[in-house]
């Protein structure tokens, strides 16, 4: 341990003697200075911190799944129709065999398992059929990092809140509906907001039940025929972002 402090106090001399032997740039330059000073004294936990998919460290399958579920929401997020699966030239020439249906799904493997799950049909509102995505796992994982850079490559602006924070139910609801009912105005090019909740498990019952209502709402029209029109209205629309969980303890 000593001797690490030591090469590093000498590593940090050098760098500091080479700073001040450089030479002074003019006044016209100094933004780009203090884009690297800033640089210099950022944590190298935010400085190597992966920008885009292909620099994710985390499993494969697990980023693709969640990078494919993101991306069925396209149809009512963004008005992009699913594209149509292109059939297996020798799916026709090969028949499967006559086995019952169990039978079948006890040799695929979990990747076609969970791909058959992911491309489920819509539902009448083009969401998907699972609403809301949970990441579990323990500290340094990497679970809000995938969660930002897949938003992100889907064209979402990822909006973060933390359900340990807020612990009144009113509150929580008000956070994620502010999230997912309202537009980003980040500029010109607003995208729409994908919310990520990071420590669910921390959140309380309440604001647990709060989102699971949030999810299971239906469509203020379909309820007006039944009287309930008015009521749903009040409570607020459908969910039409989607929502990313994470906790520690599954």
């Amino acid at each position: 341990r000593r001797h690490v402090l030591e090469a590093s106090q000498q590593l940090t001399e050098i760098i500091n003697s080479e700073t001040s032997a450089e030479s002074p740039e003019p006044r016209g330059e100094t933004e780009p200075a203090d884009d690297e000073e800033s640089a210099l004294h950022c944590l190298w936990v935010d400085k190597f911190t992966p920008q885009r998919y292909m620099e994710l460290l985390s499993d494969d399958y697990t980023n693709r799944c969640l990078l494919k579920w993101l991306k069925l929401w396209d149809t009512v997020v963004f008005g992009k129709e699913k594209a149509a699966k292109k059939a297996k030239p020798g799916a026709k020439a090969h028949p499967p065999f006559s086995q019952p249906k169990e039978q079948q799904n006890k040799w695929k493997t979990k990747v076609q398992l969970t791909e058959e799950i992911l491309e489920a049909e819509l539902d009448q509102h083009k969401r998907p059929k699972y609403k809301v995505a949970l990441l579990c796992g323990p500290p340094g994982l990497g679970k809000t990092t995938l969660a930002h850079v897949i938003a992100k490559h889907a064209g979402y602006n990822a909006v973060e809140m933390n359900a340990s924070d807020d612990r009144s139910p009113e509150v929580f609801k008000t956070r994620i509906e502010a999230a997912t009912q309202m537009k980003s105005v980040l500029g010109a090019n607003e995208k729409p907001n994908c919310l990520i909740i990071d420590e669910i498990d921390g959140a309380p019952a309440a604001s647990i039940n709060v989102l699971l209502n949030i999810i299971h709402r239906k469509d203020a029209e379909g309820e007006a025929a039944a009287g309930m029109g008015r009521r749903r209205r009040r409570e607020g629309g459908l969910l039409l972002r989607p929502i990313i969980c994470i906790c520690n303890d599954q």
